[in-house]
């Protein structure tokens, strides 16, 4: 195996390793948008189902309930900057993602290459050493 050979081959495992990072963080980021927003349909089912009993309640009760309510809904909606933020730091991990992948897929296209030229190469010498021999031999005999 020629150094060319070699060094693609090193290339491509670079890049492999690359991409694989590039496809947790990736990852981690979709599963963290995903989360944020389990939370926020979390906090708002539990501000839908906040509700008086029925019969007689206290203001108190009631004044705790609206308070509830009220930071409920505060907590949701300060979950909307982060989903968005998060949205986006998502789409461009995916985005590097998607260049690591391309850059493993040229760098093994690259290494195919050069084994396809080293194999060329070795074929041709195969081919010189098999004239030379047949030289050699057809002087022998003359």
């Amino acid at each position: 195996m020629n150094s060319l050979v070699r060094q693609r081959a090193r290339i491509v495992r670079v890049r492999r390793i690359q991409h694989g990072l590039a496809a947790t963080a990736a990852a981690e980021a979709a599963e963290r948008v995903a989360l944020l927003e389990t939370n926020r349909e979390r906090l708002a089912r539990m501000r839908r189902d906040l509700r008086p009993i029925e019969g007689l309640t206290s203001g108190a009760a009631l004044a705790r309930m609206g308070e509830l309510a009220m930071r409920l809904d505060t907590a949701r909606y300060g979950l909307d900057p982060s989903i968005e933020n998060a949205r986006a730091l998502a789409a461009s991990l995916e985005g590097e993602r998607r260049g690591a992948r391309r850059d493993q897929e040229s760098a093994e296209k690259l290494e195919a290459a050069a084994v396809g030229l080293a194999e060329d190469a070795a074929e041709r010498r195969l081919q010189q050493l098999a004239r030379r021999r047949r030289r050699m031999n057809q002087g022998d005999d003359e």
